[in-house]
């Protein structure tokens, strides 16, 4: 079993620990002082006995920057704490993101620490000045630095070290840091929250998430056959609101739509990639094109004098999936997933869902319409050449990876009240339980 420590899923601390911080002396010089210690208001989700003497409400805000495998985003929290008998609430948040993601950057790291240069930018004109000390700036990247040879990724994540340790806000220790995959499912969760996941209803309910770099897969078992027959390591404990839950959570590196395209393409680890063409199936016969991701440039076309078409590019797809993805045993059963990022962008591409409004699919509808987009590439090439494929790899990762019966309801968001879904919000709680000093 993995033991997670994830942040407001954890106990205060004890009131005489609590005493002990406000008698030392760390505590006038913290950056979350002279108030009270941060274990008051920095559990978000917890009555803070140590914060009976404030009379005010409290204002703060945390900085999280979820570098990506496409894209480097910028997660401003806003958090208010009304009465120091109650909890914290998000007040709001401002989200900001750029192309292309840190891992383009790995022969020029100090291009890459711009991009965080200026994003902080967006930080400093949404955090006011008088907080800037006491706001915690953290960074976590993701699949796309994990698929870098690790000189490489370590450049990079100095180099941002660096652009953190010269700005104006709170640089917490191991501030920048690459996150592993079950941190990545479990956070998601927190920030979803377990009342989502593990409601009296008999489905089964859990989150998907699909990166350009990875994907993951994240519920909390209602049946023992399914934490008894999946891999040790897929099993995580965790603590919430004093009770243990064991998770069932994976990250598949390698596995995000992007890397699949170039799996798919026989590309990924490739050698000549100066001169070597990769073909498939599932591009239009006419396509060609230059493909970068995660720094690196590929050739890639369809099959000009070949076929082309739902049913062979199922067949290549499948090579990337067979054996790799393991399928949890009551996913089989009724259950109900939510799925975000490329889930969602590619149904709304797709037209499976309005945009602006997301909502609830079955799997079988990704199935139809990855059908219809493959069988009729020339319509759909102006949204993205790469619609089949993705569609594709989405309806064969479902079905024959994790094993989604075709009836199997997703709901597909972008936002869960007003906030970007993803794992940040819970690594930022994270940090902020972390700033206690002992």
């Amino acid at each position: 079993m993995t033991a997670l420590s994830v942040a407001p899923c954890q106990a205060l601390m004890s009131l005489n620990t609590v005493n002990r911080w406000q008698d030392s002396p760390e505590c006038a010089s913290h950056p979350l002082c002279p108030c009270q210690p941060p274990c008051s208001l920095l559990r978000p989700f917890l009555p803070s006995p140590c914060s009976i003497h404030q009379a005010s409400s409290r204002v703060f805000h945390g900085i999280m920057f979820d570098a990506g495998s496409t894209g480097t985003r910028i997660h401003i929290y806003k958090f208010i704490q009304k009465d120091p008998v109650e909890l914290p609430v998000l007040d709001n948040e401002m989200y900001h993101a750029v192309k292309p993601g840190l891992s383009a950057y790995k022969d020029n790291p100090e291009e890459g620490g711009n991009t965080i240069r200026q994003l902080l930018k967006i930080a400093k004109k949404t955090v006011p000045e008088e907080e800037w000390r006491r706001t915690p700036v953290v960074l976590k990247a993701t699949a796309g630095l994990r698929l870098l040879p690790e000189d490489k990724a370590s450049a990079l994540l100095k180099e941002v070290q660096e652009v953190f340790d010269e700005s104006p806000f709170f640089v917490p220790n191991n501030s920048v840091s690459l996150m592993n995959g079950t941190n990545e499912g479990s956070l998601t969760l927190c920030f979803f929250s377990i009342g989502h996941l593990y409601s009296n209803t008999r489905r089964t309910v859990g989150i998907l998430d699909l990166g350009g770099g990875s994907t993951q897969i994240t519920f909390l078992p209602k049946s023992k056959k399914t934490i008894q027959s999946a891999p040790s390591n897929y099993i995580a404990r965790f603590n919430l609101f004093n009770h243990t839950y064991q998770l069932y959570t994976h990250s598949y590196l390698g596995n995000g739509l992007y890397a699949a395209r170039l799996a798919t393409l026989g590309a990924l680890g490739a050698d000549g990639l100066d001169w070597k063409v990769f073909t498939s199936s599932c591009l239009p016969k006419k396509f060609r094109e230059d493909v970068t991701f995660g720094g690196t440039t590929y050739k890639v076309s369809g099959i000009p004098d070949g076929y082309a078409g739902y049913k062979l590019c199922y067949y290549e797809v499948m090579k990337v999936i067979k054996g790799i993805v393991h399928q949890p045993y009551e996913v089989k059963g009724s259950s109900i997933f939510y799925a975000f990022s490329y889930y969602f962008d590619r149904a709304v591409e797709s037209g499976l869902i309005d945009g602006s409004r997301g909502g609830a699919i079955e799997v079988r509808d990704f199935k139809k319409r990855a059908k219809e987009v493959c069988n009729k590439m020339t319509k759909y090439r102006a949204i993205s050449p790469f619609l089949c494929m993705d569609m594709t790899y989405i309806t064969c990762l479902l079905k024959e990876g994790f094993g989604f019966k075709e009836n199997t309801v997703l709901q597909l968001a972008k936002k869960v009240n007003n906030v970007e879904t993803s794992w940040a919000l819970g690594a930022t709680f994270d940090y902020f339980r972390n700033l206690n000093i002992h």
